[in-house]
């Protein structure tokens, strides 16, 4: 028998026959576990200390700095920027410029041309002068790169709104798409949702061409091959026609041939209808897509709880004509006032989005995890927190499952139109860990959310995070988004594992559609061992996700996957007995799974492999070790690296979280000998009991 850190006493699984890196069960003799359960107790109390008098957890979320300038744009645009405000702003993104003049997308990354060029509008915006050093460096290394021509699509289209891009060089986003019917190849529903308000947003502007010229002109970007003049544009209140406009000339050549050629085609005859098409139709289009949007405000006057949606959407609501005093705007301004955060008084950040539910769950499951009581007031104010945070209205969801009822969990505060499948998992396996003393409540909720999470399975046995069966190959093609295949929403192996191991939890186990998604997750195994991470980097997190899942769904530590699993981990595991993955390795094979070792990162890794039963081997060892030798005098850990992905290749975001959850996830797990959290393998007293049989959602 085994005492936990609980105090319960409980048998001790020894790891599978042969399995490598096997090693004695009886506890190492240098002193690692007791190092474990002293970080235990340090990270335990600080993550205490900092849960809300309300029950939440909330760690800052930061993608790259071009929503910062976003944000300065549209206040730019709409004549209302604050001195202050674009000051402040611009101190922040000037602290973020590498050495060579660029920004990148992550901290430490190589300079990305898009984000480069906007942070640069940004910082004139706030007062910086061309031919101050760190502007001339920024804007030879943006013609090194090929100039504003080759920057991304999103960038240039705020260089357009200013008067310096050609929004005839732009693709077309017609309006009318909104009417397109869900059944039609091609519709708004075909995208992502973390895409598709913005995409309607961006269809209004796209539709009034919006130009204010700004003070001064950003010929200095310019590289000799960039194309684009000006072109037909509404002019913003209180702008004149095109002052400061590159004088550039040229258009880009049609692609040669393909499907790029084919919308290039489409995109010509989009052109051509927007000068000759009856203009009551468009006006019809353009009026149906703000009421789109209108319907989907947030009680906390965003869309979909972010700024970057939030402000499309502002400019879109503008430009068609609601002033500024409209109730709807009137939220949304609010909305991104509360977003911006003042580490100093004269520094300003914009947060991309907060994360309250995603902090709350892991914060939970950590704390479970590491042996606290399961009663604890603590837990007991997160479970009531989150159980006011279930989703009781259909979002966009439903229009592939219109007969499903409700009973997911969104990213944020208040996000109700898009629950997503990966923090109902996450919620569900924090509540049914907890001793509620309403415990009828609390199943209620988990059975609701069960149903729900089985009706959002796609017709492959995966998940994914927003929709089911969002998997069209199109919308990846159109020039809209410069996104690919990550416009849409296909199920992906760590989201699909997290459902997996929720269903486990519940004891849903052995239902068939759990034992789909099960044979699902070991199709999608590649040919290293490893599982692609599509929300955390990347393939030590997807690893990192799916073995636990496995093992919790009753797939054996010794089964042929999980022991692929281990020896690529541990083929990858650093010198210093951590683990480390770049975000390169999204663009660049060579660097999957190699990168520093982090915190986060080490924690995922063994996840795994305690999960897989090698808690007694090298490896493990050498984690722990690395983990608690790490942790600070406050009891947590540093991590300045981007470990969380919002597009691979194109958005990353920093957890601040991460960096503590995970590694007291799996000390915690280390300490009290358990492979993993769920509850159906290490059930916790007084704890949710396993539900009645689900049925299947009529579809």
């Amino acid at each position: 028998m085994t005492t936990t850190a609980d105090g319960a006493s409980r048998p001790k699984s020894p790891p599978p026959t042969g399995a490598p890196g096997a090693r004695s069960a009886s506890a190492p003799a240098d002193g690692t576990e007791e190092a474990a359960r002293r970080a235990v107790r340090r990270a335990t109390d600080r993550l205490l200390d900092q849960q809300d008098a309300e029950g939440w957890w909330k760690a800052p979320f930061r993608t790259d700095v071009s929503y910062d300038a976003h944000d300065l744009f549209l206040r730019q645009l709409l004549g209302v920027l604050d001195e202050r405000v674009a000051a402040a702003s611009g101190r922040w993104i000037r602290s973020k410029q590498g050495e060579d003049g660029s920004w990148p997308l992550v901290f430490g990354g190589a300079g990305h041309l898009g984000t480069t060029v906007q942070a640069y509008v940004a910082l004139r915006l706030a007062g910086h002068r061309p031919d101050e050093e760190h502007m001339l460096r920024c804007a030879a290394w943006v013609r090194e790169q090929g100039g504003v021509g080759a920057s991304q699509l999103t960038a240039r289209v705020w260089l357009a709104m200013f008067g310096w891009w050609s929004w005839d060089d732009l693709p077309e986003i017609p309006p009318e798409i909104i009417s397109l019917p869900a059944w039609a190849p091609m519709n708004i529903y075909s995208f992502s949702a973390v895409m598709r308000p913005a995409l309607v947003a961006l269809s209004v502007i796209s539709a009034h061409r919006p130009v204010r010229p700004a003070p001064f002109g950003i010929d200095e970007l310019f590289a000799p091959s960039d194309a684009s003049t000006p072109s037909d544009a509404s002019t913003l209140p209180g702008a004149s026609a095109s002052a400061g406009a590159s004088t550039s000339s040229g258009r880009t050549p049609a692609p040669a041939g393909g499907w790029e050629s084919a919308f290039h085609r489409v995109n010509t005859a989009l052109r051509a209808y927007r000068r000759v098409g009856p203009r009551s139709v468009r006006k019809a289009a353009v009026n149906a897509c703000v009421r789109w949007l209108l319907e989907r405000q947030e009680t906390d006057g965003s869309w979909g709880a972010c700024t970057p949606m939030t402000t499309w959407v502002i400019l879109a609501l503008r430009l068609h004509g609601l002033p500024p005093e409209h109730p709807a705007l009137k939220a949304a301004w609010g909305f991104l006032e509360d977003c911006a955060v003042w580490p100093e008084d004269d520094v300003r950040e914009v947060q991309t989005v907060h994360s309250p539910v995603w902090d709350t769950c892991l914060a939970a499951n950590a704390l479970l995890d590491a042996g606290l009581a399961t009663d604890h007031p603590a837990l007991v104010r997160a479970a009531d927190w989150l159980l006011t945070r279930q989703a009781e209205r259909p979002g966009d969801w439903a229009v592939r499952r219109p007969r499903l009822a409700p009973g997911g969990w969104a990213f944020q505060f208040h996000n109700r139109s898009y629950p997503d499948n990966d923090d109902t998992a996450e919620a569900v396996l924090a509540l049914c860990r907890v001793t509620h003393p309403d415990q009828a409540r609390v199943d209620d909720a988990v059975g609701r959310a069960v149903r729900w999470i089985f009706g959002m399975q796609s017709g492959n046995g995966g998940w994914g995070a927003f929709d089911a069966d969002n998997t069209s190959a199109l919308p990846g093609k159109l020039p809209f988004f410069e996104y690919g295949e990550f416009c849409v929403d296909p199920p992906t192996a760590d989201v699909t594992a997290h459902a997996v191991e929720m269903l486990a939890a519940v004891g849903k186990g052995r239902d068939p559609r759990t034992l789909r998604a099960v044979r699902w997750l070991l199709d999608q195994q590649e040919d290293s061992g490893a599982w692609y991470g599509r929300w955390g980097v990347n393939h030590v997190y997807g690893t990192g996700c799916v073995v636990p899942a496995l093992v919790a769904a009753g797939v054996p530590g010794g089964h042929f996957a999980v022991r692929r699993a281990v020896t690529w981990l541990t083929s990858v595991q650093n010198a210093d007995g951590g683990w480390g993955e770049d975000w390169e390795s999204y663009a660049d094979p060579g660097r999957v799974g190699r990168g520093p070792s982090l915190p986060s990162q080490t924690a995922w890794a063994l996840l795994a492999l305690l999960a897989a039963g090698e808690r007694d081997s090298a490896a493990v060892r050498d984690g722990v070790r690395w983990l608690t030798e790490r942790q600070t005098d406050r009891g947590t850990w540093e991590e300045p690296q981007f470990t969380g992905t919002l597009v691979p290749r194109a958005v990353a975001a920093w957890y601040g979280s991460y960096r503590h959850v995970f590694p007291l996830m799996a000390l915690g797990r280390y300490v009290r000998h358990q492979g993993h959290g769920a509850v159906a393998a290490d059930p916790a007293p007084g704890g949710t009991r396993p539900g009645p049989e689900t049925p299947s959602p009529r579809r």
